[in-house]
């Protein structure tokens, strides 16, 4: 009996040798608790990554200004109803700090879309221009509107998914097929001045109004 106890434990003892020199090698210089450590964190992590509240970490509801704010072009000018092209789109920056690393945030990025004229752009009132997040639903690349003949719609690089670019709503691609509101874009509601000033108005980041960035919101 103490022959067969001294050979189990000297396997025992070969096969912890083995695996020490294996996690070894593959830790690149880590030692095997610290490899083990970051292993199970890892596992813990992605365990809990779906209950954590990412809403809460994103510059949505927080920031937003209480006002009506105007809708600064790229170029630093207010976009205005007269000028904006048909079937164009352009970045927007919502909500802006000032603060060059902050508003560089994906998440503050929003399309600026005036319809094209089969979709209604030609009308000179607010319903010809949409806003909506560029963060795809999908895993959060950031998608752009294409203008041109056979597309004029928003366009995903990463997976392929395609929005409308009238509703938001995702139609073809990996969002398409995910429950509602997680396959509608969030939007910004806009507002015009007498002179065709552009402003975006206060808006409520919940699924049931302007939506949630990253998640979506009800059609």
């Amino acid at each position: 009996m103490a022959a067969r106890f001294r050979r189990f434990i000297s396997e025992i003892t070969v096969l912890d040798l083995r695996m020490s020199e294996t996690i070894k090698r593959r830790s690149d210089g880590l030692s095997r608790r610290d490899f083990l450590k970051l292993i199970g964190a890892a596992g813990t992590g992605l365990a809990f990554a779906p209950f954590v509240p990412f809403g809460n970490f994103m510059p949505n509801p927080n920031q937003a200004s209480l006002e009506r704010v105007p809708a600064i072009l790229p170029d630093g000018t207010q976009a205005n109803i007269n000028t904006y092209p048909v079937n164009h789109s352009e970045v927007i920056t919502y909500p802006a700090t000032g603060d060059p690393a902050l508003d560089a945030e994906a998440f503050r990025k929003w399309q600026l879309i005036r319809l094209p004229a089969e979709l209604g752009g030609e009308s000179n009132d607010v319903s010809a221009l949409r806003a909506f997040s560029m963060i795809c639903l999908h895993l959060w690349c950031l998608w752009k509107y294409w203008p041109d003949d056979g597309r004029k719609r928003g366009e995903c690089p990463c997976h392929g998914t395609m929005y409308d670019a009238s509703t938001g709503i995702a139609y073809i691609g990996p969002a398409s097929v995910q429950a509602s509101p997680s396959n509608t874009l969030p939007k910004l509601t806009l507002d015009l001045d007498a002179d065709g000033l552009v402003y975006i108005l206060p808006p409520k980041f919940t699924a049931n109004e302007n939506g949630v960035i990253g998640y979506g919101r009800f059609a």
